[in-house]
C-alpha cells in the first residue's frame, strides 16, 4: 500500500463496533430483499401492497430491477484500499455514502411514524433524507430531527399564483432544508391495482375491512397506537382547523395537481436560494432545458414504476443524460435500487448518487423503527465491499471502470423535444 493510501486510510473515521443486536440483524437480514420478505409476513396486507406495489401490472418495477441486474462492471486489481471509503459529496456537503432516502408519498400508510424513523436514521448515519410533502410530520419537525441531511420534495400547488407552494419554499428556507426537490413526473394520478385490490381508499381511511386486516399485525398496530392515523401534517397550516382526513384530501386535490411547467420551475428557481433539483427527468432534452434554467441537479427516475409501467428503466436512459449534462450538474439515480451493487452501477454509468424508496419501507415493515438504520448500514457496507471488489479506492473511481450495458439508450433513440 502506498504512503498516500495509508494516509487516506488512517484519516477515515472509525466506524463504531457493532452491538450484538446489530450483528444478529446482519446475519438474519443481510440484504434488502430479506427485509422485503419479512415485511410481507409482518405487515397488514394493505400496508405491504402500498409499500411494494406499482402501476399497472408491476412491469415497470420488474423492468427497473432487471435492467439494473443486466449492468456488468469489469474489475481491476492491485491498487485497492481495504475496505475503501464510501463517502461522497453532493452540493458541497460530504455524506457517508452515495445512497439516500427517496421521497415517498404517505409512508405512514405502510408504517405509522415512518417519517420520524427515517429522518432519525438518516441523521445518525449522515445520508440524505428527502421528506415527501404528503407526510405525517411537518417541515419544521423534520428539520429538528435531521438538520444536517434534510431535503424536501415539493409537488405543484399552482392556485392563487402558487401561494401555498411559495410559502412552502419560505418555510423550507427558514427551517434550514438543505436541498429542494421539485417533482414533475406525476402529472396525473394513475391506478395501482395492488392497492385497490387490498382495499385502500383515497384518502386513506381505516375501513372495517382494513381494520380486520390490521389487527392481524400487532407490529403495525403498535406503531399506529404510538403515532396515530397518518395525516397530511406538512400541509396543515393551509387547511381549516379540525378538518377530517377526507376533507384534507379534498383540499389537496383542489389546490394541487399537474406537472410543473418550465416557467413555473423558473419561478421556483428564483425564489429558492439553495440547491434546486428536478425529479423525474428521463429525456436528455428535458435535462438540457433544466440546465438552461439554472437547476443544480436532476433525479433520473420513472417514479419507481408507480405511475405508469410503460416507461424505460431509468438506468437505461441515465448514460445518455449523463453524456449530455453530467459535467454541468449533479445526477441522482432513483428507481429499483436494492443493493450497494445497484448504487455502484448507477455511479459507474454517470450518477453522483442513488436513492431508494421501497426498500426503506420494507425495512420498517420488517424491523420497525430499527429497520432504516439497519438498511443504511447494509447499503454502506455493500457499497464499500463493491468498491473493493471492483478495485476502486473511492467512489469517484467507479467512473473509470469498464461497464457493459446492453439495454442502454443512445442519443438517436430520443425524439427531439418540441
Amino acid at each position: 500500500m502506498s504512503d498516500s493510501a495509508v494516509e487516506l486510510r488512517n484519516s477515515l473515521p472509525e466506524r463504531p463496533a457493532l452491538t450484538p443486536e446489530q450483528l444478529a440483524l446482519k446475519r438474519q437480514f443481510p440484504t434488502a430483499q430479506d427485509l422485503r420478505e419479512r415485511a410481507r409476513r409482518r405487515l397488514p396486507n394493505f400496508a405491504f401492497e402500498y409499500a411494494d406495489g406499482g402501476a399497472g401490472a408491476d412491469t415497470g418495477i420488474r423492468r427497473n430491477w432487471n435492467a439494473l441486474d443486466a449492468v456488468e462492471m469489469v474489475p481491476r486489481y492491485g491498487r485497492v484500499i481495504t475496505p475503501p471509503p464510501a463517502d461522497t459529496t453532493l452540493f458541497g456537503k460530504t455524506y457517508a455514502a452515495p445512497i439516500g432516502i427517496a421521497p415517498v408519498g404517505g409512508p405512514g400508510t405502510a408504517y405509522p411514524g415512518a417519517e420520524t424513523y427515517l429522518a432519525r436514521a438518516a441523521q445518525a448515519a449522515n445520508v440524505p433524507y428527502t421528506l415527501g410533502l404528503l407526510s405525517g410530520i411537518d417541515i419544521e419537525r423534520a428539520a429538528e430531527i435531521a438538520p444536517d441531511v434534510l431535503w424536501l420534495q415539493l409537488y405543484r400547488f399552482s392556485r392563487n399564483d402558487h401561494k401555498i407552494g411559495l410559502d412552502l419554499v419560505r418555510r423550507a428556507q427558514d427551517a434550514g432544508v438543505n436541498v429542494l426537490v421539485l417533482t414533475i413526473d406525476t402529472p396525473t394520478r394513475t391506478t395501482r391495482p395492488r392497492e385497490v385490490k387490498s382495499g385502500i381508499m383515497s384518502p386513506f381511511k381505516l375501513t372495517m375491512r382494513l381494520r380486520m386486516d390490521a389487527v392481524r399485525s400487532p407490529h403495525w398496530m403498535r406503531s399506529l397506537r404510538r403515532n396515530g392515523t397518518p395525516r397530511f401534517t406538512a400541509l396543515a397550516p393551509y387547511m381549516e382547523p379540525g378538518m377530517s382526513i377526507a376533507e384534507s384530501a379534498a383540499f389537496i386535490r383542489r389546490e394541487s395537481g399537474g406537472a410543473f411547467t418550465w416557467d413555473e420551475i423558473a419561478l421556483y428557481r428564483d425564489k429558492w436560494k439553495g440547491p434546486l433539483v428536478l425529479k423525474g427527468i428521463m429525456h436528455p432534452d428535458d435535462a438540457e432545458r433544466a440546465m438552461e434554467l439554472g437547476l443544480d441537479g436532476l433525479f433520473v427516475t420513472n417514479h419507481g414504476g408507480r405511475q405508469i409501467d410503460a416507461l424505460p428503466a431509468p438506468i437505461d436512459v441515465l448514460p445518455a443524460i449523463a453524456d449530455r449534462v453530467g459535467d454541468r450538474t449533479t445526477l441522482i439515480y432513483d428507481s429499483g435500487v436494492r443493493s450497494g451493487v445497484d448504487v455502484a452501477r448507477a455511479v459507474a454509468l454517470g450518477a453522483d448518487a442513488a436513492f431508494a424508496g421501497k426498500s426503506f419501507l420494507w425495512s420498517l415493515g420488517a424491523l420497525g423503527e430499527k429497520g432504516p438504520a439497519h438498511l443504511i448500514d447494509v447499503y454502506i457496507d455493500d457499497i464499500s465491499a463493491t468498491l473493493g471488489q471492483l478495485g476502486c479506492r473511492n467512489v469517484d473511481e467507479l467512473r473509470d471502470i469498464s461497464v457493459r450495458h446492453p439495454a442502454a439508450y443512445s442519443a438517436a433513440d430520443f425524439s427531439p423535444s418540441e
